[in-house]
């Protein structure tokens, strides 16, 4: 006979998702039991999470302030060939390591569940993959996306790397974007973060067709870029990924296959993402408070609230859907800059709107005139396109 066990709220995912809302109910409703179910040996995995302050309103900027965070507040500089501009906005950061502590710190002992991956969901509980059983009131699915047939679009792959380095550093601001650099057949730029006086996070980033990471040579072009600037030293630490532009696609038949009957299913798996940059913290954040807003439901009601959710999410999100068709199916991939370039050369206020998900009818008109930065006729053509199958093939 297996192990039982029991809980008000089981989430499966203890990356950004899963963990937001774990905290923020432990926040808002401390009498609610619950378990942050992580396969992994840490919650969030060896990951660096950013955002613009303005991604997030007061409430959910409050729950990302329980965690120590790197904060700049003297703007952000991007590169293009034939020009550099700073922007105003203040940048911040997020290390896994903080966002590991802060949960172990917070919640209470029980409700922290790594090393433990889930064999089955349902609406009444989970099914280890050691057999013990956890019985639930409500079950929420916040496991990593899952690339699907049903979804169309690209990829954005990087390797980045935390470089202490021998000597003092030049940079005070973030980078957000160098592509003043050789593209090599994708959009590809150079994404630094100053982390104190010696040390900096390099991240070397490709808006690619295809989801073929080759680390050793993005640690080759890494350490080229770092030597180039005279960021020489040793690395510390080191992530890689391989993220989803969506582009189009069906996003409820991708929600049926991946959903389970009464289980709430976030994160973004659940397709709350920010097609084009793949950004998805101001929506887990947002997520999270309103699961903690409305606890009180029954699973299978929680689980209709966080699908109106995606529905909404989703129709919000067209218009950058499309702007990611125009990237891979018009522009050639060494041209790909061009579309960015012209973009960063537009009012700092819609650039601000374009990254929080949050663009007004005005912006969207303003990004669609004036000289198109690919021919017109591969644009129209694009929109008209479905675009490539959002799946994974056999690449390493």
């Amino acid at each position: 006979m297996h192990d039982t066990a029991d809980c008000d709220v089981a989430i499966v995912g203890g990356g950004l998702a899963g963990g937001l809302i774990a905290l923020a109910l432990q926040r808002a409703q401390p009498r609610i039991e619950v378990r942050l179910i992580e396969a992994g040996p840490s919650f969030g995995g060896n990951h660096r999470w950013s955002w613009f302050e303005g991604d997030l309103d007061p409430e959910t900027a409050a729950l990302l302030d329980m965690f120590p965070h790197k904060r700049w507040h003297g703007g952000y500089d991007v590169r293009f060939r034939g020009f550099t501009r700073h922007l105003g906005s203040d940048y911040r950061s997020l290390a896994s390591t903080d966002f590991d502590a802060v949960l172990r710190r917070s919640l209470p002992q029980q409700a922290i569940c790594c090393g433990q991956r889930a064999n089955a969901l349902d609406a009444s509980g989970v099914t280890l993959e050691n057999g013990t059983r956890l019985n639930a009131k409500t079950v929420i699915d916040c496991r990593d996306f899952t690339p699907s047939r049903h979804l169309r679009g690209g990829w954005q792959l990087f390797v980045g790397q935390h470089i202490h380095t021998l000597a003092p550093h030049d940079r005070s601001v973030p980078d957000i974007m160098d592509a003043d650099i050789d593209q090599f057949g994708a959009y590809r730029f150079v994404y630094s973060l100053p982390l104190g006086p010696q040390d900096i996070f390099v991240e070397d980033t490709y808006y690619a067709d295809q989801p073929a990471l080759d680390r050793p040579e993005l640690r080759r072009r890494v350490g080229a870029y770092c030597a180039k600037r005279g960021w020489e030293g040793s690395v510390e630490s080191e992530e890689a990924g391989v993220l989803p532009v969506i582009t189009g696609g069906d996003a409820q038949a991708h929600r049926r296959e991946f959903s389970t009957p009464g289980v709430a299913l976030a994160g973004a798996r659940g397709l709350f993402v920010h097609p084009l940059t793949s950004y998805t913290l101001p929506f887990a954040a947002a997520n999270a408070i309103a699961i903690a807003r409305h606890a009180q439901l029954s699973g299978p009601g929680l689980a209709r609230l966080i699908e109106d959710r995606a529905r909404d999410h989703w129709r919000k999100t067209r218009f950058y859907r499309q702007l990611g068709k125009m990237l891979f199916s018009a522009a050639e991939p060494e041209e790909r800059w061009r579309i960015f370039a012209r973009f960063y050369r537009l009012p700092e206020p819609l650039i601000a709107r374009f990254y929080a998900g949050d663009s007004l009818a005005l912006d969207k008109l303003r990004l669609l005139t004036g000289k198109p930065p690919v021919p017109v006729l591969r644009g129209l053509s694009a929109l008209l396109g479905k675009g490539a199958p959002l799946v994974k093939e056999d690449h390493t």
